[in-house]
């Protein structure tokens, strides 16, 4: 044990050599500090980290004459290779091969006649022909061998690719004559320009498909990426699920059609928007998967990299080790600085430690993560400077785990998965002063997870020295695997990445039907019972405010409300505000995620009389619609229309205001650029209706003076084409020839194009600014009805990736089919069913609710 009191800091290299414990600088198990992706692992569900790889030296294998040479699985004797070399060996300008051949006699032999001497390259090949040449020295074309890129189910009859050099042979001791030809339609093409073909020409034959782990095999040593790639065993890869064909890995060679291609992922898509439901509460019939991935195992640190207390190195058990490392990976995070999370961390962390550790670790003050922290900050570094083939396998890699794992059969289609991985453990952090902060998130293991499948398939495997917690075979849910976190105890689940339109589709009925629920709960503001009036006052603030209805919070989460949830002290009433208006209420509450919500809103005279009596007699923390929850009100309304809940009226308002900002923000003749501008504005009316703020990046400031110094950079580019073109326009008129025209026309081209670019570059930053504290994702995600965004796209010609990502466009499918240009939010023309609303509703007394007594108040 190193008795020092000093804290030392290791010394690090973004490339360090070994070097012993004791100069601190960065250990690495071979030459490197580098940290492995996976080796095989051990179990067929666990994969490792992708981390970093060292750079690897590609450089293509040459196999000296004398070496074995393997072509098409067989293998070539040293000692016969002069044999094989004396094979007939086809020759062309565009292709080179290989292909046994009888020996033609020599009678009908056509040779090549000499011409190095005679300078006549710029005869044709014809004319260089002889038909019965006199015994001269040839062209004699040297095979040098090179092992094949070819995968190990090659058909023999495939042509090798080999490396080909053009060597002239001396003259005193020729070899035996060969039958080399050059077949050619461009007989007047020299003969030393056809011989001194690039190679860039050769091609791998077309019904080859290589690999990337054969190719790596056959071209390259065996680089340090492929060390770090994850995999898995022998039984994952040859399983005979009904979906193992569809996850072979890709081909090397780059894929060609690609609109064919896209064609094809496009009618593969199970069309689940299209086939009738099932009645009877199934999710599905039959139901395939092969489980999750677990996150990778612990790797211990470096015996190097050492963890201090009171200056002291002490050496952890594994277990209080790997979650001392989660702290030092936020090391410099705000969250390492909050009370709160420092003793949920420590508490946590002493429950991992040894009883000798829990004896000397009791001050996270005395803790010393530096030299930790600085090593994880290394090893990112490091990932960050991977070379390209490096990151290429490890995408290659993931995509084959995606494929494995990454899809279902669910009724017989192949379907993707959300989220086949489990999260890591980890720390918890949670939005705002969140009371469990810094808690230790634990690690999942196989004895945690339930496996949902059908009763005909068989049950994922654990991995090995695993079992599930239980399998079972429940067509009622539509979950594949549950498990329950440690934090909060609430239940986690891996489903199916699919959307569905039905709750837009309630939406679009509410809308049919509002006005009718609106004027009902406007009756109930009158009503003699103070439950209905409380619940029709929260309906309204649901309806005109699109706030969350709100859910009971236990003691140890997070102080946030909902509208059924709110306080008295989350508001204020003001009989009039500068600006608003009269009957103000002035709501201040954290909601979701620790947001808050601040505003005041003008609200009807009834409504603001109903709230001062609500509040009377209460203190600031009594509930103020004490005699409401959030499940009474969702069963008032579920009474009233099939499926009708607060959030419909959430979606209904969000996806209204997109309509309507659409419909009044977008200019016909506005560039793409614009439209894309007035779709974020109106995306962003939506988001403020919806709460859906953020905190401003950290990187905002750096990357609006990046963009600033692009837009004076653009600017003065366009000045230099104004002034360019200026000179062309002066020039023509005075030759008024056709070069001055040309010069004319290519100078309006660049005004135009520096113009458009320049243009974009504003109406970027400006987009950027104004959405800089506005979260758009969460209500496009989860509120905005999709087809009011293709139907506007295809409206207004607007490319629906400038909208949506990939995986957004993946899971709104069904709406980039469905909609078309002339869709609107307003025209839903089925059959609604409205229950338990009279139309001709009488106005109830003014008199005080009953229900309310004085003991009560």
């Amino acid at each position: 044990m190193n008795n020092s009191n000093t804290v030392s800091t290791p010394k690090l290299t973004s490339s360090p050599k070994p070097s012993n414990a004791s100069n601190g600088s960065l250990p690495s198990k071979s030459s490197t500090p580098t940290t492995k992706l996976s080796s095989t692992p051990t179990s067929n569900h666990i994969v490792k980290s992708p981390t970093t790889p060292t750079s690897p030296t590609k450089s293509p294998v040459k196999l000296t004459p004398n070496a074995p040479v393997k072509t098409n699985g067989t293998t070539i004797p040293a000692s016969k290779q002069s044999t094989t070399e004396k094979k007939s060996v086809p020759f062309t300008s565009n292709n080179v091969s290989v292909k046994k051949e009888p020996i033609v006699p020599p009678k009908r032999r056509t040779k090549i006649l000499e011409s190095d001497e005679d300078s006549d390259d710029d005869k044709p090949l014809a004319k260089k022909m002889a038909t019965n040449p006199p015994p001269k020295p040839t062209v004699t074309v040297k095979v040098e061998p090179k092992e094949p890129k070819l995968s190990s189910a090659s058909n023999p009859t495939t042509p090798v690719q080999h490396n080909v050099s053009v060597k002239k042979e001396p003259t005193t001791s020729p070899p035996k004559r060969k039958n080399t030809t050059i077949e050619s339609d461009d007989d007047d093409v020299p003969l030393s320009k056809k011989i001194k073909q690039p190679e860039k020409s050769q091609k791998l034959p077309k019904t080859e498909k290589v690999t990337p782990e054969k190719a790596k095999s056959s071209t390259t040593p065996k680089s340090s990426a492929a060390s770090h790639k994850t995999s898995t065993t022998t039984s994952q890869k040859t399983s005979s699920s009904s979906y193992s064909t569809k996850t072979t890995t890709p081909t090397l060679s780059p894929q060609k059609g690609g609109k064919r291609k896209k064609k094809e992922e496009e009618e593969d898509v199970w069309r689940w928007w299209e086939e009738e439901k099932y009645t009877d509460g199934r999710k599905w019939t039959t139901l395939d998967h092969r489980g999750p991935v677990f996150a990778p195992p612990y790797e211990p640190l470096p015996n190097n990299i050492k963890f201090l207390y009171n200056g002291v190195h002490v050496k952890l058990s594994e277990p209080a080790e790997e979650i001392m490392t989660f702290y030092a990976k936020m090391l410099d995070h705000d969250y390492t600085k909050k009370q709160t999370f420092n003793t949920n961390f420590m508490t946590d962390w002493r429950k991992s430690m040894t009883q000798a550790e829990r004896e000397l670790i009791k001050d996270i003050r005395k803790c010393d993560f530096i030299q930790v922290s600085q090593y994880f900050k290394e090893l990112s570094e490091q990932r960050k400077a991977m070379t390209k083939e490096d990151k290429k396998a490890i995408k290659e890699e993931n995509e084959r785990m995606r494929k494995v794992y990454g899809f279902c059969m669910w009724d017989k289609h192949r379907q993707p998965i959300g989220n086949y991985k489990i999260e890591p453990p980890g720390l918890f952090r949670g939005r705002g002063e969140h009371p469990k902060m810094g808690s230790v998130k634990k690690r999942i293991v196989p004895e945690d997870v339930i496996i949902n499948c059908g009763r005909d398939s068989p049950a994922p495997k654990p991995p090995e020295g695993h079992r599930w917690k239980e399998v079972r075979h429940d067509n009622k849910v539509s979950w594949l695997v549950m498990w329950t976190e440690n934090i909060r105890g609430n239940n986690k689940y891996v489903m199916l990445n699919a959307s569905s339109r039905v709750k837009y589709e309630k939406a679009r009925k509410l809308h049919r039907v509002i006005d009718k629920i609106r004027l009902n709960y406007q009756t109930d503001w009158k009503s003699k019972e103070m439950r209905i009036r409380q619940r029709a006052v929260a309906l309204y603030f649901i309806d005109k405010l699109a706030l969350r209805a709100g859910n009971e919070k236990d003691d140890d989460e997070a102080d946030t409300v909902g509208c059924c949830s709110l306080r008295v002290e989350h508001i204020t009433l003001h009989d009039r505000v500068s600006g608003i208006g009269d009957n103000v209420v002035e709501f201040d509450f954290l909601g979701k995620d620790s947001m808050r919500y601040n505003n005041k809103v003008s609200v009807e005279p009834r409504v603001y009389k109903n709230l001062k009596l609500f509040i009377e007699n209460k203190e600031e923390n009594d509930e103020l619609f004490d005699r409401l929850t959030t499940t009474s009100l969702n069963q008032y309304l579920s009474d009233l229309m099939e499926g009708l809940t607060a959030k419909v009226f959430r979606t209904y308002n969000a996806s209204k205001t997109l309509q309507n900002q659409l419909d009044n923000l977008t200019e016909p003749k506005a560039s793409i650029p614009e439209k894309i501008l007035a779709y974020n504005r109106a995306n962003r009316q939506v988001a403020i209706l919806c709460n859906h703020q953020r905190s401003v990046p950290k990187t905002f400031e750096k990357s609006m003076v990046t963009l600033k110094a692009k837009i004076d950079a653009k600017k003065s580019e366009n000045d230099e084409n104004k002034a360019e073109f200026k000179r062309a326009k002066s020039d023509y008129k005075n030759a008024k020839n056709q070069a001055s025209q040309k010069r004319l026309e290519q100078a309006e081209k660049k005004v135009q194009r520096s113009e458009e670019a320049l243009k974009k570059l504003e109406v970027q930053a400006l987009d950027r600014e104004e959405n800089k504290d506005i979260a758009l994702g969460t209500s496009k995600l989860n509120y905005l009805d999709p087809r009011i965004s293709v139907a506007w796209c295809k409206k207004w010609a607007v490319p629906i990736e400038k909208i949506y990502s990939k995986t957004q466009r993946d899971k709104f499918r069904w709406a980039i089919d469905m909609a078309t240009a002339d869709f609107h939010f307003y025209n839903y023309e089925g059959e609604i069913v409205l229950r338990n609303i009279d139309d001709t509703a009488q106005e109830e007394d003014e008199s005080s609710p009953q229900g309310q007594s004085d003991d009560e108040e």
